[in-house]
Protein backbone atom coordinates (compact mmCIF):
# COMPACT_ATOMS: atom_id res chain seq x y z
CA UNK A 1 0.00 0.00 0.00
CA UNK A 2 2.99 2.32 0.49
CA UNK A 3 6.03 2.77 -1.12
CA UNK A 4 9.18 1.57 -0.29
CA UNK A 5 12.34 3.49 1.07
CA UNK A 6 14.00 2.56 -2.56
CA UNK A 7 10.93 3.81 -4.49
CA UNK A 8 10.35 7.47 -5.56
CA UNK A 9 7.92 9.96 -3.71
CA UNK A 10 4.31 9.18 -4.42
CA UNK A 11 3.03 11.82 -6.89
CA UNK A 12 0.73 14.74 -5.46
CA UNK A 13 -2.87 13.01 -7.11
CA UNK A 14 -1.88 9.83 -5.68
CA UNK A 15 -0.62 10.98 -2.48
CA UNK A 16 -4.58 12.94 -2.29
CA UNK A 17 -6.21 9.87 -3.11
CA UNK A 18 -4.51 8.07 -0.68
CA UNK A 19 -5.33 10.59 1.89
CA UNK A 20 -8.67 10.51 1.10
CA UNK A 21 -8.95 6.81 0.65
CA UNK A 22 -7.62 6.67 4.08
CA UNK A 23 -10.26 9.67 5.30
CA UNK A 24 -13.16 7.00 4.23
CA UNK A 25 -11.70 4.32 6.18
CA UNK A 26 -12.04 6.24 9.23
CA UNK A 27 -15.94 7.51 8.40
CA UNK A 28 -16.12 3.76 8.35
CA UNK A 29 -14.47 3.10 11.37
CA UNK A 30 -16.13 5.89 13.45
CA UNK A 31 -19.63 5.19 11.87
CA UNK A 32 -19.19 1.61 12.64
CA UNK A 33 -18.95 2.37 16.21
CA UNK A 34 -21.10 4.84 16.20
CA UNK A 35 -23.66 1.76 15.40
CA UNK A 36 -22.68 -0.18 17.80
CA UNK A 37 -23.11 2.24 20.19
CA UNK A 38 -26.25 3.39 19.48
CA UNK A 39 -27.80 -0.30 19.28
CA UNK A 40 -26.14 -0.44 22.72
CA UNK A 41 -27.49 2.37 24.25
CA UNK A 42 -31.37 1.31 22.31
CA UNK A 43 -31.30 -2.00 23.28
CA UNK A 44 -29.65 -2.56 27.17
CA UNK A 45 -31.37 0.85 28.07
CA UNK A 46 -34.48 1.03 26.52
CA UNK A 47 -33.67 5.04 25.22
CA UNK A 48 -35.54 6.11 21.79
CA UNK A 49 -33.39 6.10 18.64
CA UNK A 50 -32.55 9.61 18.62
CA UNK A 51 -31.54 9.06 22.71
CA UNK A 52 -29.51 6.61 22.01
CA UNK A 53 -27.56 8.43 18.93
CA UNK A 54 -27.09 11.28 21.22
CA UNK A 55 -25.88 9.58 23.91
CA UNK A 56 -23.15 7.57 21.23
CA UNK A 57 -21.95 10.35 19.81
CA UNK A 58 -21.16 12.09 23.07
CA UNK A 59 -19.23 9.00 24.58
CA UNK A 60 -18.14 8.73 21.06
CA UNK A 61 -16.75 12.07 21.12
CA UNK A 62 -14.96 11.93 24.67
CA UNK A 63 -17.83 14.19 26.38
CA UNK A 64 -19.64 11.46 28.67
CA UNK A 65 -23.42 10.49 28.38
CA UNK A 66 -26.38 12.62 28.53
CA UNK A 67 -29.19 10.61 29.94
CA UNK A 68 -28.93 9.04 33.02
CA UNK A 69 -28.16 5.06 32.93
CA UNK A 70 -30.73 2.90 34.91
CA UNK A 71 -29.96 -0.47 34.48
CA UNK A 72 -27.43 -2.49 35.56
CA UNK A 73 -26.54 -4.06 31.57
CA UNK A 74 -26.74 -0.15 30.65
CA UNK A 75 -24.42 0.66 32.66
CA UNK A 76 -22.38 -2.51 31.66
CA UNK A 77 -22.73 -1.50 28.12
CA UNK A 78 -21.52 1.88 28.88
CA UNK A 79 -18.93 1.70 30.36
CA UNK A 80 -17.55 -0.95 27.53
CA UNK A 81 -18.30 1.46 24.97
CA UNK A 82 -16.24 4.16 26.89
CA UNK A 83 -13.50 2.11 26.81
CA UNK A 84 -13.74 0.71 23.25
CA UNK A 85 -14.17 4.81 22.59
CA UNK A 86 -11.37 6.12 23.56
CA UNK A 87 -9.34 2.80 21.37
CA UNK A 88 -11.59 4.16 18.35
CA UNK A 89 -9.95 7.55 18.49
CA UNK A 90 -6.44 6.08 18.32
CA UNK A 91 -6.76 4.21 15.85
CA UNK A 92 -8.82 6.26 14.07
CA UNK A 93 -5.90 9.24 14.47
CA UNK A 94 -3.77 6.35 13.36
CA UNK A 95 -5.62 6.06 10.14
CA UNK A 96 -5.97 9.62 9.14
CA UNK A 97 -2.22 10.32 9.88
CA UNK A 98 -0.60 7.19 8.75
CA UNK A 99 -0.28 8.90 5.00
CA UNK A 100 0.98 12.40 6.22
CA UNK A 101 3.61 10.68 8.41
CA UNK A 102 4.44 8.39 5.81
CA UNK A 103 5.29 10.58 3.76
CA UNK A 104 7.04 13.04 5.89
CA UNK A 105 9.33 10.06 6.93
CA UNK A 106 9.79 9.39 3.12
CA UNK A 107 10.81 12.74 1.74
CA UNK A 108 13.41 12.51 4.92
CA UNK A 109 15.23 9.52 3.91
CA UNK A 110 15.14 10.87 0.37
CA UNK A 111 16.76 13.27 1.34
CA UNK A 112 19.39 11.48 3.58
CA UNK A 113 19.97 9.52 0.54
CA UNK A 114 20.94 12.36 -2.14
CA UNK A 115 23.26 13.97 0.75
Amino acid sequence: MYEHRSQPLLPGHLFLRRVVWHILVALTVISGSLFIGVAGYHFTEGLSWLDSLLNASMILGGMGPVNELHTSGGKVFASFYSLFSGIVFLVTAGILLAPVVHRFLHRLHLDGEEK
